[in-house]
């Protein structure tokens, strides 16, 4: 090991060696690298996983945190996405109490300094991954490879592909993980502090530590529990010098001795295993207890692959996602916030070209598994062996290899297997230099990639900051993408630019014709632009993909409505109800259909319905008030209004509409006083003051 950091002393200046110097270096790097998205907006999953999450609030109890999946939902739901990771929305639920709401800064800031402190711990695991696990006489744990190790280091806190995990909020669940993986792992570390080289003593106390921590890993996201598998792989190779080729030699040759298995079983390696596989198994266990219904069901646009009938297409494109996530940690300079949605067209004949990547992949991983088992240098077989286990095993959840996931391709599941690959670009420096006379190139290679890598997390950093600047930066990278073209479109319709958002929206549609959010959307705004043919089409055609689509119907009613179709309206609004019981907002709509249609206690039914679900729903009140008004129950349009006024005290449209019924039923003072009531709250409505002076002229 002292060879390796040797080749890498031309690179790593002694000054920076000491533990607190690197600590210091590492630190401020990783930080500086993602500082720019600290005051930026909650971007893209974050609506959901934050803004419109209840469990952040304190109405909803803790206890509820542990019945519900990372969105809100209830993990007994067959519309649950599975996500548990309870912990994690502890950590938004703190954030939220801590910022008085939802002020993003605070959540950025926490990302960026757990980022910080991840890499800082990163170094002590890059230390025992490269240096081996040795102890000073005082009981300290020695740093044997100080070089490599804040190499490594540095090339983790500086990779462009954790810019998803540390500028978007919902990335907290990677890092909370990757916190307690790594806790873990120096945990499972310490429980052979009192080793010696004569036999291998270990404390049961830290691997059953090292197990909860792993489960407290989970907790955070599901990946965590991979760190039992990593402590089983640094165990057998490390701790008990367990050497693969040897071993099969001795089977080959029939040699009955095999003296390593006797020693690895006489050091207690069986039963740390045995602890490991009982603790994997419970967790697990627990896990699916939890799951209730069974695995999510993802759609055949999240993960298309695992829908095709071919086994070997879905084998061809599994192994081709595998050779792209290689090249984001190779070259990290295409990212995109979604890879899904035709981003990635699936290969269908091993004519194709793209089979050339997945090929080279597996060329590289068999050339570094040769080295990792055959190698004559046992510190070389324990880097290699340890920066693939470090690459692999935290992947394995992502690889669609034991369940099906819900995406092609996503740079947040890089965040720990990046060490891995951190790892062995380490030990490829080294060997380069090791083999070069000249040094400087070399020096000025790594240089140059921790520059650009640290330039590119400034860039990506900034483009995360908002959700049109993160939109539009994955034109370039998924041109083809349904779902960035739709982002695009909406993220405009929100600023009232409709011609530009219904070009997105359209796009959208051409590229992916079962895109039913993007036909919704876009038949929302024909309709608001009085283009009801195309909007009811559009709607139309959602509804017949997706038959329980709620909001489609609810749409196409509205839409019906406005053709005269009421009949057919109305039975679109009954669809919806139908799919979604708690829907205050068709209710309404539903309303307003029957007001037109002279039905007025089926109006006035609907809108109560929709005050009952929500009851600060104003338009559903108002129209209440005004329908009674207008047909002459001004004793019941009173009590209507004043029990709205009760739920939404400052809404001036209520407070104008109460005013008019009072002024009729001659109770001039209070009419006056809350038309001046709806005046200060929005002076602008030229009605209010045209009211007031009729109330003021009225016989006192």
């Amino acid at each position: 090991m002292a060879e390796l950091d040797a080749d890498l002393d031309h690179i790593i200046p002694s000054s920076v060696l000491s533990p607190f110097w690197a600590k210091l270096v590492v630190g401020f790097v990783s930080l500086v690298c993602f500082a720019r998205s600290y005051d930026g907006d909650f971007v893209f999953d974050d609506s959901e996983a934050i803004i419109n999450n209840k469990d952040l609030q304190s109405e909803t109890p803790l206890g509820d945190l542990w019945h519900h999946d990372f969105w809100g939902s209830r993990l007994s739901s067959n519309t649950s996405h599975k996500s548990y990771r309870p912990l994690t929305v502890l950590t938004f639920r703190i954030n939220y109490y801590l910022s008085g709401g939802f002020h993003p800064v605070g959540f950025h800031v926490v990302n960026i300094l757990l980022h910080g402190g991840i890499s800082i711990l990163m170094l002590d695991v890059f230390s025992v991954l490269f240096g081996g696990l040795q102890y000073t006489s005082k009981g300290r744990r020695a740093h044997l490879a100080p070089r490599a190790s804040l190499l490594a280091t540095l090339l983790f806190a500086v990779h462009p592909v954790h810019t998803e995990c540390v500028a978007g909020v919902v990335g907290r669940a990677d890092l909370l993980c990757a916190l307690f993986f790594l806790l873990s792992f120096l945990g499972y570390c310490q429980a052979f502090k009192e080793s010696n080289k004569e036999r291998t003593h270990f404390s049961t106390f830290w691997v059953l530590l090292s197990i909860f921590l792993g489960a407290v890993a989970m907790l955070c996201k599901e990946q965590g529990i991979t760190v039992l598998g990593l402590n089983a792989v640094f165990d057998i190779l490390v701790i008990g010098k367990f050497n693969i080729l040897e071993t099969v030699q001795k089977v080959l040759h029939k040699n009955k001795s095999l003296e390593n298995i006797g020693a690895l079983r006489n050091g207690g390696l069986l039963f740390r295993m045995t602890l490991l596989t009982l603790g994997g198994t419970s967790m697990l266990y627990v896990r699916w207890k939890i799951m209730g219904t069974g695995p999510p069901a993802f759609t055949e646009v999240d993960n298309p692959a695992s829908f095709a009938d071919s086994v070997l297409v879905r084998a061809i494109n599994y192994n081709y996602y595998y050779s792209l996530n290689a090249w984001l940690l190779l070259c990290p300079w295409w990212l995109c916030f979604d890879w899904s949605m035709g981003c990635i067209p699936l290969i269908k004949s091993v004519g194709d070209w793209r089979v050339i990547a997945l090929a080279a992949l597996w060329l590289c991983l068999i050339g570094l598994m040769f080295q990792a088992l055959c190698s004559e240098d046992g510190c070389k077989r324990r880097i290699l062996t340890l920066g693939l286990g470090f690459l692999v095993i935290p992947f394995l959840p992502a690889s669609n290899l034991f369940f099906r996931v819900g995406f092609v391709v996503a740079e947040r599941v890089l965040y720990l297997p990046s060490a891995g690959y951190c790892m062995l670009l380490t030990f490829g420096f080294g060997a380069l230099s090791r083999h070069t006379k000249k040094k400087r190139p070399v020096a000025a290679i790594v240089l140059g990639i921790l520059l650009i890598n640290a330039l590119r997390c400034v860039i990506r950093s900034g483009e995360w900051r908002s959700e049109d600047r993160l939109f539009r930066s994955a034109l370039s990278v998924c041109p083809l993408n349904a779902k960035v073209h739709y982002n695009i479109g909406k993220n405009l319709a929100d600023q009232g630019n409709q011609t530009a958002a219904i070009r997105y929206y359209r796009e959208a549609v051409r590229l992916n014709p079962k895109y039913i959010h993007a036909m919704n959307n876009l038949g929302n705004i024909l309709k608001e632009r009085n283009e009801l043919q195309e909007a009811e089409e559009l709607l139309s055609l959602a509804v017949q993909i997706q038959p329980d689509f709620a909001a489609a119907w609810m749409n196409l009613g509205i839409v019906q409505n406005s053709l005269k179709r009421f009949e057919a309206a109305e039975q679109s609004y009954r669809t919806a109800i139908k799919h979604r019981r708690k829907y205050p907002d068709c209710y309404y709509n539903l309303g307003r259909l029957y007001a037109d249609l002279n039905r007025h206690v089926d109006a006035l039914n609907a809108w109560r319905n929709a005050t009952v679900l929500k009851p600060e729903h104003s338009l559903a009140w108002n129209n209440m008030i005004i329908l009674l008004d207008n047909t002459g129950n001004l004793a019941q349009a009173e009590a209507v209004g004043r029990e709205a006024l009760e739920l939404i005290p400052n809404d001036h449209s209520l407070m104008f509409s109460l005013a008019n019924v009072l002024g009729k039923a001659q109770k001039y003072k209070e009419s006056e006083a809350l038309f001046l009531k709806a005046i200060k709250a929005n002076p602008n409505v030229a009605s209010y003051h045209g009211n007031l002076v009729v109330s003021v002229k009225a016989p006192q």
